[in-house]
């Protein structure tokens, strides 16, 4: 076991700014899945357990610590010297003594763990002073070719190869393991005296292999090698995470129906027998419950959706779905948004800051914002609430049992009682007392409500003059 052995500290190289992105943001900031690409190579470091797992930055340093997961120790490279120089700023922060140092490119979103303890153990039982990854590729194009003989191993890059060295398929993929001694001595004799001024990490290779042998590590999963340099391996390394994520789901037992069109990121989670359906956008901390039947065309951010609800064609942000609700299609959860269970928010509806209550239902054409509603009440198709004066937002409360008709306009702040009836077309600015029926522009209370019990006023009455703290007058 590698816990077995001398400690292992890791450096990832996460300093650069990736001109080839032809990006303002730095490279290891880009997302995949959601997920910064850096964080993808600490998250394969995290099962060999490292002492220390150090991180160098440069470009756009602040930005990337603040994206670093717990544990990951940033380290700062002032000036971006290349990739020997990097490690050298990581080795300062680690304390003389017996070890290996286990190095990964920040750009390397693809490789897995089992593959970085594969290249430890080769490290270790080879008793070598340094080890490098390789891969064998059908088109070693742009990348630098190993050569190895008698325990030295030389990395030519493309532009100073031969003609026989170019056809060599064997190709360096950046990861590395070295014995910190040797490291430490060889980093020591490196100059920069090339045509970038920078102090490359492959040139210790070769002065390592000299004193103490080096050797490599054959990479068995080829989809491993992909490394982001520009927008294109940007889109692949996409393509084979958003892959290994659905395949995930699918195992543990949620239905894809096409894997093609559905994009959920490695923060999701989903319950067994849910079913996602093709056009379908799941993301950041979204949570679906058990027996779900999510799009299609769902757009999910940060939203929960618990179990046996019905999302179509619908897009949430910050919104909690409750059990059995149904939304869509065409309909817009604002943050703020709690749906109680069995509810229903129905086409082209938006709601925002809004509790309802549950069996509650806003089946369609209505605004809802800044409001609670209660359970069992019913907006007819239209109903808004004018929750904003120009100046302040105001709430609206909706009772238990509540009917609205349609084209309501409930003019913020407004309390409609518990099963009060409000006719078509009504704008209600002041509250409207439990159990009546109220009509007009300003509305007026004329009678019960149809579901209630009492004996018909038959008179017309002004609606209750509710003070605009929403309190009664």
């Amino acid at each position: 076991m590698l816990s077995d052995r001398s400690p292992i500290f890791a450096a990832v190289l996460a300093a650069g700014k990736g001109t080839r992105m032809r990006s303002n943001r730095a490279k290891v900031l880009h997302t995949i899945c959601g997920v910064p690409m850096v964080n993808y190579a600490i998250a394969a470091l995290k099962p060999l357990a490292p002492e220390r797992t150090l991180v160098v930055v440069g470009h756009q340093a602040d930005e990337v610590r603040a994206v670093l997961p717990s544990g990951a120790e940033p380290v700062l490279q002032r000036e971006q010297n290349g990739t020997g120089d990097a490690v050298r700023v990581a080795l300062e922060e680690i304390e003389e003594g017996e070890g290996t140092l286990l190095v990964v490119n920040g750009d390397g979103p693809l490789i897995s763990d089992a593959t970085l303890a594969r290249l430890v153990e080769r490290h270790l039982e080879a008793g070598v002073g340094a080890t490098v990854l390789v891969a064998e590729l059908a088109d070693a194009t742009g990348l630098g070719r190993v050569m190895e003989d008698a325990g030295v191993v030389r990395i030519v890059e493309e532009r100073d190869a031969t003609e026989a060295e170019r056809g060599v398929r064997l190709v360096n993929l950046g990861l590395y393991a070295f014995e910190l001694s040797e490291i430490r001595r060889a980093l020591s004799l490196i100059g920069s005296e090339n045509d970038q001024g920078e102090v490359y990490l492959t040139d210790a290779l070769s002065i390592i292999g000299e004193r103490s042998r080096a050797v490599t590590c054959l990479l068995e999963n080829l989809e491993e090698a992909n490394l982001v340099n520009d927008r294109a391996h940007l889109a692949k390394a996409e393509e084979i995470v958003r892959r290994r994520i659905l395949d995930a789901h699918m195992r543990a037992g949620v239905t894809v129906r096409d894997p093609v069109s559905t994009h959920i990121e490695a923060s999701v989670e989903i319950g067994r027998d849910t079913v996602i359906l093709p056009g379908t956008f799941l993301r950041g901390g979204t949570k679906i419950g058990s027996d779900c039947v999510i799009g299609p065309s769902a757009d999910l951010l940060d939203t929960t959706v618990e179990d046996g609800a019905l999302v179509e064609h619908s897009v949430g942000r910050g919104a909690v779905v409750g059990a059995g609700a149904s939304v869509g299609p065409y309909a817009y959860l604002r943050p703020g948004t709690v749906l109680g269970g069995a509810s229903k928010v129905g086409a082209y509806c938006e709601v925002k800051n809004t509790t309802v209550g549950a069996k509650s239902k806003v089946p369609h054409l209505s605004y809802v914002g800044d409001a609670q509603i209660g359970e069992g009440a019913n907006l007819g198709a239209g109903t808004i609430t004018a929750n904003y004066d120009g100046k302040d937002k105001h709430r609206t409360e909706i009772g238990d049992g509540v009917f609205t008709g349609i084209n309501t306009n409930l003019i913020a702040p407004v309390k409609i009682g518990e099963g009060a009836y409000l006719g078509a077309g009504s704008v209600v600015n002041k509250n409207v007392p439990a159990g009546k029926l109220v009509v007009g522009m300003p509305a007026r209370v004329i009678r019960d409500a149809p579901t209630n019990s009492k004996k018909e006023s038959g008179g017309e009455t002004d609606v209750d003059d509710g003070r605009r703290d929403g309190t009664e007058a």
